[in-house]
């Protein structure tokens, strides 16, 4: 079989070809846009399925140097660690402490059912946490963060079998999340209990999301600053024998760094900018992880794979409707935040911003639920979720 390398130039560059392949297909194909695929998976997917066939067809064998797809990630995450704002997290008042709760349990119960399931059908825990909050609440970012991971303690198809389920979950819970929310809405006649809150919170911090153009390179320099010392973070927690992800050090920087500013007033975070710079790293990211997939690797797992797969579908459908609208008051609100916690509990959080999108252009605005869900699904849950992946990790 010939062999065909590409270095870590001509492979983030093949991955940007990917990523402006999967926008193009994306604008063209309704499907992709209703349920929001990002466009590095769509683009990426097809690079991965031609190397697949390349592969079994024994014409060629390609590789790829994935240097650059690890700096991205760490940039990534990076950038999340500084939307870990306390003091947004305190104005959302006990509702937001409830959710986070809420979700912290969650993600418990996605790891704790796909081990269980794993064993009960002969398989490597290990498969089983490919298909728990890794993909599900953690998303293709996380799926891509974790993947590696999960290789190195022996699971060679990790990161193929985190990103098939992520891709699922995306699908799932946007199919998911509108209509169990309008089904809570007209048959317990909710829309009676719509209200309108105080939003100044929520405006607040939008306001520091403001871009301004020559605030970009400082906003380059507090990330590098948060990657640089959040090595020296990883390295003292390394030694306490446990597997961490090589971000979390980052992560947790950028969270001290966010609220030192915050709460001192001493210098500012460009927020906004650092959005903007995660957002570029993130799309790279996944460019570069979906175009080395070995999509041959999920034939043995096929089976197992859908599942493990549709027991996370299930559970996510019974814990939204019965846990977490009942703990968020069994009104409108709670049903739209509902819809938002199937959206980024199987998927991403702008699968739940379209699924209460499509939910509140029916009814009513549920500013509570626009609130909350953004501050748990964006800034807050990937903090827990990596810190329960890797006890679940280092447990199995």
């Amino acid at each position: 079989m010939k062999s065909l390398s590409f270095d870590m130039y001509q492979t983030i560059a093949l991955a940007v070809v990917a990523l402006y392949l999967g926008s193009w297909i994306r604008r063209k194909v309704n499907f992709f846009e209703r349920f929001c695929i990002p466009a590095p998976v769509i683009g990426g997917l097809i690079f991965a399925i031609i190397t697949c066939v390349l592969y079994v067809s024994g014409a060629a064998e390609i590789t790829f140097d994935e240097t650059l797809r690890t700096v991205c990630m760490v940039f990534f995450f990076t950038s999340v660690g500084f939307q870990a704002n306390l003091k947004v997290l305190k104005s959302g008042g006990k509702a937001i402490i409830v959710l986070l709760l809420a979700v912290a349990v969650l993600i418990v119960a996605q790891n704790s059912l796909a081990v269980v399931l794993a064993r009960a059908l002969g398989q490597d825990p290990l498969v089983g946490m490919c298909t728990g909050s890794i993909p599900m609440v953690g998303g293709h970012g996380t799926a891509g963060a974790f993947g590696p991971v999960l290789e190195q303690f022996g699971l060679a198809s990790g990161t193929t079998v985190c990103t098939a389920a992520a891709t699922f979950g995306l699908i799932a819970g946007s199919l998911m999340g509108g209509p169990l929310a309008n089904s809570l809405i007209s048959r317990k006649g909710l829309i009676g209990t719509a209200v309108e809150v105080d939003d100044s919170a929520l405006i607040e911090e939008e306001e520091k999301h403001v871009r301004q153009f020559q605030m970009y390179a400082p906003a380059v320099f507090q990330i590098i600053i948060a990657v640089g010392l959040g090595t020296v973070v990883s390295s003292i927690l390394s030694k306490t024998g446990l597997t961490f992800p090589i971000y979390i050090g980052s992560m947790i920087v950028a969270a001290f760094m966010r609220n030192i500013s915050e709460y001192s007033g001493k210098f500012s975070i460009h927020i906004g900018e650092i959005n903007d710079l995660g957002g570029i790293c993130l799309s790279l990211f996944l460019g570069i992880a979906m175009i080395t997939l070995k999509l041959w690797q999920l034939a043995d797992l096929a089976l197992p794979l859908i599942v493990l797969l549709c027991a996370q579908t299930i559970l996510m459908y019974i814990y939204a409707r019965f846990v977490v609208f009942n703990v968020m008051g069994r009104d409108y609100d709670a049903a739209v935040i509902v819809a938002g916690t199937c959206g980024f509990g199987m998927g991403a959080t702008p699968n739940a911003m379209a699924n209460m999108q499509a939910v509140c252009g029916k009814y009513a605005p549920s500013v509570k639920a626009y609130l909350l869900i953004p501050i748990v699904g964006s800034l807050f849950a990937d903090f827990i979720n990596s810190i329960v992946i890797t006890f679940f990790i280092n447990l199995v």
